[in-house]
């Protein structure tokens, strides 16, 4: 099945290959095959598929990749999808962005 993309060049993710020591916790997170290993350490290999979840940034013990989680219209389809009003469903429930009756 072919994958689907995100929008062409405007995926906020980005990777400090040197932060990067190899233990592969990304791409046991990421739910698109956004990152590969092809020489011990991590790339980015379909950046284009990235629905920015933050998954690999939040399991990163090295700090490596970053994201802008919770951007962008996936974060909106994903949100639609699992029935929640806004966004700042998916940010802790103590962040100032959600206010009362965000969610």
């Amino acid at each position: 099945m072919k994958t689907l993309i995100y929008l062409p060049d405007v995926v906020t993710l980005a990777l400090a290959p040197h932060k990067c020591t190899g233990c592969g916790t990304c791409l046991l997170v990421c739910p698109r095959a956004v990152l590969t290993m092809p020489n011990g350490a991590v790339e980015i290999s379909n950046r284009d598929a990235c629905i920015e979840c933050g998954a690999c940034q939040r399991n990163c013990p090295f700090g490596a990749i970053t994201v802008k989680a919770v951007v962008g219209c996936a974060a909106a389809v994903i949100n639609s999808f699992l029935g929640r009003k806004s966004a700042c469903c998916t940010l802790p429930s103590d962040d100032p962005s959600c206010g009362p009756g965000c969610c």
